[in-house]
């Protein structure tokens, strides 16, 4: 089969099409996507455990620390540990972070309006329930490390 006739190419194509528009997009800030995401999962107000922004984003934990060492030097967050539970650590916003933050989110914005003036509701509304159930269906073969590659195979039978 041709790469181009796969779903995952096509999947993968236009992600990293996305990638590349918001990387163009962020460079103005020095930022980049990854930044832009981390800066997003985090509450304004409140901070977030710096252990529920990775998973969000599906970011590992290393390059989840180096990012954010890098933005602490940069002054963008800054992080407090838990008064009660000296085992957590929340990350805040700096101002500086909040505005980045905002730029970041007004791309995602301008992203998103975009593509809702050049397809129209019925197109969207298919692609998300196609796009939910591929996403269904790998997280449900996934889930438990019992499931091997071989069964996967066999669910297209």
């Amino acid at each position: 089969m041709k790469k181009e006739k796969t779903i995952d190419f096509h999947i993968k194509w236009t992600w990293h099409a996305i990638s590349r528009m918001y990387n163009l997009y962020a460079a103005s800030e020095e930022m980049t996507m990854s930044i832009g995401y981390v800066l997003l999962n985090i509450d304004t107000e409140n901070g977030t455990p710096a252990t529920k922004i990775g998973p969000s984003i599906g970011m590992e934990p290393r390059s989840l620390t180096r990012m954010l060492k890098s933005l602490e030097e940069k002054g963008w967050i800054y992080r407090e540990i838990d008064s009660k539970d000296k085992r957590f650590v929340k990350v805040f916003l700096t101002e500086l972070g909040k505005k980045k933050r905002n730029y970041a989110r007004d791309g995602v914005i301008k992203f998103n309006n975009g593509i809702q003036e050049n397809i129209s509701k019925e197109n969207l509304k298919v692609f998300f329930e196609v796009i939910s159930q591929i996403n269904e269906l790998v997280e449900s073969t996934t889930a438990t490390s019992k499931i091997n590659a071989a069964e996967f195979l066999n669910l297209a039978e």
